[in-house]
């Protein structure tokens, strides 16, 4: 149940903008979890969630796991990419020929809680997403970390 929450959580937190424990509660709630704040906040620190600020308001963000990634994960991801496309809920990655499963092995690695897996060729990466609104979120996700 733990993972199942923590899961809910990560998607809440990736869809919407939540600014208090207490509205996360509410939308647990919404979404069949039966908990307290308490259990929230304990969810929160084990998810290591922190609050950005956006313009005038503080909201709660996923965990910036670009930033546990080793940096030769991203010069991969760097030097590899050329293009990448969606088709409903599949991420396709272009990317310069032999390189396919470098990139892979590097998306692996930042655990992105969007991406069920990954299937390489040559110059191809076929990112299987959990969901079609999942997708461009992620595509957009790499696009940062490969511009900047």
């Amino acid at each position: 149940m733990n993972n199942k929450r923590h899961e809910a959580i990560l998607e809440l937190i990736a869809e919407e903008s939540i600014s208090t424990q207490e509205e996360l509660v509410q939308r647990l709630k919404g979404r069949g979890f039966d908990i307290t704040q308490a259990t929230v906040s304990r969810d929160i620190r084990q998810l290591g969630l922190k609050k950005e600020k956006t313009g005038n308001s503080v909201y709660y963000a996923l965990p910036k796991r670009e930033k546990d990634i080793p940096e030769r994960f991203a010069r991969v991801l760097k030097e590899g990419f050329v293009s990448s496309d969606v088709a409903m809920n599949i991420l396709v990655i272009k990317t310069v020929s032999g390189m396919a499963m470098a990139v892979a092995a590097a998306l692996d690695a930042y655990h992105f809680t969007e991406l069920v897996g990954c299937i390489a060729g040559d110059d191809t990466v076929m990112c299987a997403i959990k969901d079609v609104a999942s997708t461009k979120r992620l595509q957009k996700r790499i696009e940062e970390i490969i511009n900047g």
